[in-house]
């Protein structure tokens, strides 16, 4: 058979596939990423690559840094409570919370949605977390790949993964190793909730207690348990931007808690005391504590027990920092002191 249509009629939507939707997905998501403009962000949504200017961003003799991550099981708990608004808030925070470590500004932000059946609406749901994300670091959505695969993906099924692009002068990056000694503070500024990590064990505590996720959550009044379990990550950037200057080192607390994200911040012939009874645990964790009974040295290696970052600071800079961080909105105490291996 030479040209025509072949003998069986096949199309790429009769495989599962409708570029019409992903088109449609475009379409609707372009004024969520206009809203994510920021200095140095160039070209428009829809081009083979994005562009970004550091000259235009102020920078004038940058080192470029990039994070990948992703949102884990916590998806599964937005796509049973059809919550999507949100998620993608995670998304982002993941990454750019991750530049925060090393002492760089966020710039640009790429996502990858892969679902097996695309749906534009709940497609510009998320991308409009994504974009809401975006806004709260100060990172333009410079553009993403939606991907449409039936077959690899459950019905309903979807995977988030994120990429950001930060840049940092010569010099300024975190962590200052040669300036940490014993006896520095960490402070601990608040997380809200479990942000992204640990729901593969959240969700077996869920199935134990045998609630759903509109019950009312134990640990929240007001709110259902797929509300309160929703909580987005929080996004430090504006806060510890203008404050890179006074410290030494800084910790993204994320899978393995505190205890093996901190001396991530140190060298090696340093480490993290903390002192456990100096700040409140959050209603959460304890619930996740007793309803699963949980051992302790689980929970800190798996949460972050309502720390979301730790700082190294130097003694005589912790209560001006302190200040400076409750005046951004933050909250924020001394959780411990470095030591001598």
């Amino acid at each position: 058979m030479s040209g025509g249509e072949g003998a069986n009629g096949l199309t790429y939507a009769a495989a599962g596939v409708d570029i019409d939707e992903g088109a449609r997905l475009v379409e609707l998501i372009r004024p969520a990423a206009r809203s994510t403009q920021r200095p140095g962000a160039m070209g428009a949504l829809g081009g083979f690559a994005a562009a970004f200017d550091l000259k235009a961003a102020g920078f004038r003799d940058p080192i470029l840094l990039a994070t990948t991550d992703g949102v884990g099981t916590k998806l599964k708990i937005a796509i049973e409570t059809g919550r999507l608004d949100t998620i993608g808030v995670d998304l982002v925070a993941m990454c750019v919370n991750d530049l925060l470590a090393q002492g760089a500004e966020p710039l640009l932000f790429l996502d990858y949605y892969a679902t097996g059946k695309l749906s534009a609406p709940d497609g510009a749901r998320i991308i409009a977390g994504i974009a809401e994300g975006c806004r709260q670091a100060g990172c333009v959505l410079a553009g993403g790949e939606t991907a449409e695969m039936p077959g690899l993906y459950a019905a309903g099924d979807f995977d988030l993964a994120g990429f950001a692009l930060g840049a940092a002068e010569r010099g300024a990056l975190l962590p200052r190793l040669d300036t940490m000694r014993a006896g520095d503070i960490i402070l601990g500024v608040a997380s809200s909730g479990a942000h992204s990590n640990g729901y593969s064990l959240i969700r077996k505590i869920v199935a134990l207690s045998g609630l759903g996720w509109d019950a009312p959550a134990p640990f929240a009044p007001g709110q259902s348990l797929g509300e309160a379990l929703l909580t987005p990550t929080r996004i430090y950037v504006r806060s510890l931007l203008p404050l890179y200057d006074a410290l030494k080192g800084l910790a993204h607390i994320t899978g393995g808690g505190l205890v093996e994200n901190t001396p991530r911040a140190l060298p090696d012939h340093l480490a993290p005391e903390f002192d456990w009874n100096s700040w409140t645990r959050p209603a959460l964790f304890r619930w996740l504590q007793e309803a699963g009974g949980v051992p302790e040295e689980d929970m800190r290696r798996t949460f972050n027990l309502g720390i979301g970052l730790a700082l190294i600071v130097a003694p005589d800079m912790a209560d001006e920092l302190e200040r400076a961080l409750i005046a951004a909105g933050e909250t924020v105490g001394r959780i411990g002191t470095v030591i001598a291996k």
